[in-house]
């Protein structure tokens, strides 16, 4: 566009995505002379929930709020279209209702308990409307509770005729809910009581639930607890509770579904009704969820898969297995791509194994011992039987075996984007969440022990810098030790856990312990993420492994000559690639950030005329590495934009014959509206810098006018 004889370049960017986690940095300061403060501020750039200091849940905040951007450092500059260069609206709205984030069990043991005495009033409601049922479990989940009931076939006592088993209904929620009330209001003592197996034993008999007995055979220690409601109900549990029915908030609790479960996941078993309940300390929070509900719906990353045309699920092909259609592929690819090169830039070395291996190496491993139903069937190849990988790390085992190590060697850091497929029940599918075959992001250290807490370290400072990059900044870390039952000597695990609690602390960050909750080879510390609407994801682990070096006879040669393991740690910072990209989808409701979008730019011609040079501009920006779509121009330009729109395409340029004969481009960003004309060179040149600088385009700043060249004005 000709302002006063000169050309004006818009800059088109305000939020970056850093390549690593350090802070925003004004385009208009230089970003060394920010360097050391953006350091200082990385270590303890932390909110922490202090209310829970045992249990702390951390929310981890890489990035400072976003800065508008400009160029100071030259001769002339002009402000194009300064009324659209306000802050543009996060993709979620907010309200007053919104400023806490929820909490969660972890860091609120009070509304733990609402939820847990919640399941039992549920449970005990349940059994006084429909007297015939029978209860299992009900444990807490992340957002409420649900209990799983038995309702067998009963007769009819005047006419002897067999009455189906009930099919709970909408209906019959709501006289489960009324009823829950009159107990809550009723406000019953939750009591606890101790007792023998035996007299647990006849207790169980007196009142006719078979369930509860197999429950009862289950329970391993001793003394067995049962908590009861007043002189009404009680159930076999471990607490715990809150004192009386009275303390519940009848309208913070909400009946929410009925699903089907086969007892213990068993498909040979009876079928039960599962009730799934939500609680809250209020009314308020319910409300929030709620509408984190109908938000989480909107966001739901199989719609917007298909609407975008991102991947399927080909039944055909059968349950689980991903198809990813070339605009999910582009995606992928990026996703992947950023992520070797970040490995390679911290001195890992990719590496590709085979889908398949002989059944001993997972015998060898153990996987064929501990994980056989969450494994395919063999296959029988040359009369030895084959295994499809469930999991990638035998096979780094094998390699690193493949040589004589010295401690000199090491660390060896290996790095497989790996297909993995594991056997799950159909009716546990869900999306991209929960498939058959999937990539891991997987990663296996070889370290010495001494070098243990620096490769943590490392891992967690990676972890860090590649989940910023896709706009993930909120973090809750939990650490887990050893179990009851484990393998490696008390020192072995003192020292891994040591290295653990030491990394974090050396990064300054705030974490939770889960005490015993580790593996049995080895501590771990988890990473969530936090998304756009609140929700949690368990996406990164880091797990120290004894039981691997050991089955699989690692050893490296010590400085002494002697025969030493090596320490052995897991790693992955996506988790799969698979549940990952759900999470990004439903995170960025499909408004994906400008260099991960599949289709960068769409040239919309308004003429057949303009079609060749729409062309020759798409062509030059593939050259440069940019995804540009041409319209095909069969639809009205109203169409047209509309298409673009509902595509989530982030830039579109409307072209028609005075832009060809001065080629230029008209352009329009979903997010800023129209912007004006611009020479097409430079329009690519800044959306490949905005591409390469993981820029997202939501605001307009200062920019260089680009002088004209006095020869073409003569």
């Amino acid at each position: 566009m000709k302002i006063g004889g000169n050309v004006v370049m818009t800059s088109l960017f305000a939020t970056t995505f850093a390549r690593s986690a350090s802070a925003f940095i004004p385009a208009s300061r230089s970003r060394a002379r920010h360097l050391s403060a953006v350091h200082g501020v990385a270590k303890n750039a932390f909110a922490v929930s202090a209310e829970h200091p045992s249990k702390t849940n951390v929310v981890g905040r890489f990035f400072s709020s976003p800065v508008s951007t400009s160029s100071s450092a030259v001769s002339s500059s002009s402000r194009l279209l300064s009324a659209v260069a306000e802050e543009q609206p996060s993709t979620s709205q907010e309200n007053d209702d919104q400023d806490e984030d929820l909490p969660t069990n972890d860091s609120d043991p009070t509304l733990l308990k609402l939820r847990h005495t919640s399941a039992h009033v549920m449970a005990m409601a349940v059994q006084q409307t429909f007297p015939e049922a029978q209860v299992t479990i009900g444990p807490w989940i992340d957002n409420g509770f649900y209990y799983d009931f038995y309702f067998p076939e009963t007769t009819d006592p005047s006419t002897g005729e067999t009455i189906p088993s009930r099919k709970l209904s909408e209906a019959d929620l709501k006289l489960i809910k009324k009823e829950m009330d009159k107990i809550i209001s009723k406000d019953y003592p939750i009591v606890r009581k101790e007792v023998t197996r035996d007299e647990a034993r006849e207790m169980i008999q007196a009142i006719g639930e078979p369930f509860k007995l197999e429950i009862l055979d289950s329970i391993k220690t001793e003394p067995i607890t049962i908590y009861s409601i007043g002189e009404e109900w009680w159930d076999l549990c471990a607490g715990p509770h809150v004192e009386s029915t009275g303390q519940l908030p009848k309208k913070a609790i909400q009946l929410q579904s009925v699903a089907g479960a086969y007892w213990r996941g068993d498909e040979k078993r009876e079928m039960l009704q599962r009730i799934y309940a939500t609680a809250w300390k209020d009314p308020k929070q319910l409300k929030q969820y709620k509408r984190m509900l109908e938000e989480a719906k909107k966001r739901d990353h199989r719609t917007l898969g298909k609407k975008l045309d991102l991947f399927s699920i080909q039944e055909d092909a059968g349950g689980g297995l991903v198809f990813w259609h070339p605009k999910g592929s582009t995606i992928r690819r990026k996703i992947e791509d950023f992520w070797k090169q970040q490995h390679i830039d911290q001195n890992y070395d990719i590496v590709y194994t085979p889908h398949i291996a002989n059944l001993d190496l997972w015998k060898t491993s153990g996987h064929f011992d501990f994980y056989k139903e969450g494994m395919f069937d063999q296959m029988e190849v040359e009369n030895e039987q084959y295994q499809i990988k469930p999991m990638n790390c035998p096979f780094h085992c094998l390699m690193y075996k493949d040589a004589i190590r010295s401690y000199r060697d090491l660390p060896f850091r290996w790095g497989e984007l790996g297909t993995v497929y594991r056997y799950e029940r159909s009716g546990t599918l869900h999306g991209l969440f929960r498939v058959r075959g999937f990539t891991q992001d997987d990663a296996h250290i070889f370290c010495l022990p001494e070098q243990l807490q620096d490769e943590i370290v490392g891992v967690l400072k990676l972890t860090r810098s590649i989940l910023s990059r896709f706009g993930f900044e909120k973090y809750e870390l939990m650490i887990s030790t050893r179990p009851e039952k484990s393998v490696g000597s008390d020192q072995i695990w003192e020292d891994a856990t040591e290295a653990l609690v030491g990394a974090l602390d050396e990064l300054g960050w705030e974490y939770g312990t889960d005490e015993g909750g580790g593996a049995f080879y080895g501590p771990k510390i988890d990473l969530k993420i936090k998304d756009a609407i609140g929700r949690t994801w368990q996406c990164s682990t880091v797990q120290c492994d004894f039981n691997l070096p050991e089955r699989f006879d690692l050893e490296y040669v010590s400085a002494e000559g002697t025969r030493e393991r090596p320490i052995m740690v897991h790693r992955a910072i996506f988790g799969s690639i698979e549940r990952f990209f759900g999470i990004l989808i439903e995170n960025s409701a499909g408004e994906l950030p400008f260099w991960l979008a599949p289709t960068q730019l769409r040239l919309l011609p308004v003429t057949d005329a303009v079609v060749d040079y729409c062309k020759e501009v798409a062509a030059k920006a593939t050259k440069m590495g940019l995804r540009v779509e041409v319209d095909r121009g069969s639809e009205r330009l109203a169409k047209q934009i509309r298409n673009a729109e509902q595509g989530r395409i982030p830039v579109m340029a409307v072209v028609g014959v005075k832009e060809m004969e001065d080629r230029t481009l008209a352009v329009r960003s979903r997010k800023l509206g129209d912007l004006g004309s611009f020479a097409f060179e430079d329009l690519l040149d800044e959306l490949k810098r905005c591409d390469d600088e993981a820029v997202e385009m939501t605001k307009m700043g200062e920019v260089a006018v680009k002088e004209e060249d006095p020869a073409a004005s003569e």
